[in-house]
């Protein structure tokens, strides 16, 4: 599947996309995986979005342990990268690709410190709310791990998941300044890997009693 705002690659970046992505300041990023635990699920995608709207789609291939651009996009330290949950993202990133994602936006944490006149902060509610779209989330639980069969329903689903991101970062950023909370969401995202550090050596609670 490849439209005029939509590609797919196999195991990396080429080298003009890449080139193009690192032009940004700020990209959106999702992954898709086998499950919910990055030591056991294997990674199977990652989607990645620009302010222009062009999205591409990674596919990962089973015991794949390295994507040299995709590090050095991700890794950019002048680009930010905005998720939605990102701590699972950047776990499974770090985990299956030794990517040690950095800068870090994410919009879950800011929805939660933004919007506590809700308590619905999926992915889905944000956007309705924000932009007016809904999404179909009917793609969701399904098999990612059969890269070359994806259907044209998955690739939708993965192309909308980062679609709206950074539109949605923006009106959040602005209810953030307002609110006076902007800082704190920021201080927020610099604990986040190591946060998935402890996810990673499976502590729990360590700031519990």
């Amino acid at each position: 599947m490849e439209l005029q705002d939509f590609q797919v690659c196999d195991r990396d970046l080429s080298d003009t996309t890449l080139s193009h992505y690192l032009q940004a300041e700020a990209i959106a990023v999702d992954t898709e995986t086998m499950g919910l635990i990055p030591q056991r699920d294997r990674l199977c995608l990652v989607q990645l979005c620009n302010s222009q709207g062009q999205v591409t789609a990674i596919r990962i291939a089973k015991g794949q342990t390295t994507a040299p651009n995709l590090k050095k996009l991700l890794e950019a330290t002048n680009i930010v990268k905005v998720f939605h949950f990102a701590r699972f993202d950047i776990a499974t990133l770090r985990y299956n690709l030794g990517i040690h994602v950095n800068p870090v936006f994410c919009t879950k944490i800011a929805s939660k410190l933004a919007r506590t006149y809700t308590p619905r902060h999926g992915l889905k509610d944000l956007v309705l709310e924000l932009e007016q779209v809904e999404l179909d989330k009917s793609s969701q639980s399904s098999d990612w791990g059969n890269a070359a069969q994806l259907t044209e329903a998955q690739l939708s689903y993965a192309a909308n998941d980062v679609r709206y991101l950074l539109k949605v970062q923006q009106k959040l950023i602005a209810m953030l300044e307002r609110e006076e909370r902007l800082q704190l969401a920021q201080e927020c995202f610099q604990c986040l890997p190591t946060i998935v550090s402890l996810d990673l050596l499976q502590f729990k609670d360590v700031f519990e009693h």
